[in-house]
């Protein structure tokens, strides 16, 4: 016990009584941050947003409306306009029954623009024993649908523009 006998090295000043930085739970002014960002959640319009087609939802709501009518022969499996993902459920054309498609639409951009989508599509074949497998897609089948999704979502914004 050796130690006991030495000396004690502490610091002998005393904490201060009150901080220098105090927590205000309820900033005023400009401090007050946001977990939405600066602007918040826009779910009811009302700012420049709208007009550029956002419409109070995350995506371009010309892109929304388009990608919906452009599929709405499909029956959807999940729509997410804050996410701004549609997919649809298969689909069987009664032309041919032996062939099926998905697809998955991704809304990439609050703007009317030609990268502000992307469309994946999915193609299954019944084999001889009913059982369905996955084949490969023409890629230009994605490209056709977004083409076709993006001429409806003009036309949209075209019509729009002209009635207001």
């Amino acid at each position: 016990m050796l130690s006991a006998c030495g000396g004690l090295q502490g610091d002998e000043s005393y904490p201060e009584r009150q901080r220098q930085n105090r927590y205000d739970p309820v900033p005023s002014g400009d401090e007050r941050e946001s977990i939405f960002g600066p602007g918040g959640i826009g779910i009811f319009g009302g700012d420049e947003e709208t007009a550029k087609g956002s419409g109070g939802i995350g995506v371009n709501s010309f892109l929304w409306r388009a990608t919906l009518d452009t599929l709405a022969f499909m029956p959807l499996a999940s729509a997410d306009p804050f996410g701004g993902v549609i997919i649809t459920d298969w689909f069987q054309s009664p032309n041919q029954p032996d062939e099926r498609f998905k697809l998955t639409v991704y809304i990439l951009d609050r703007r009317l623009r030609a990268d502000g989508i992307k469309v994946s599509v999915f193609r299954q074949e019944r084999d001889a024993s009913g059982v369905w497998q996955d084949v490969v897609t023409n890629p230009q089948t994605a490209v056709q649908v977004e083409n076709a999704i993006l001429t409806r979502a003009r036309q949209l914004r075209i019509d729009a523009t002209e009635a207001g």
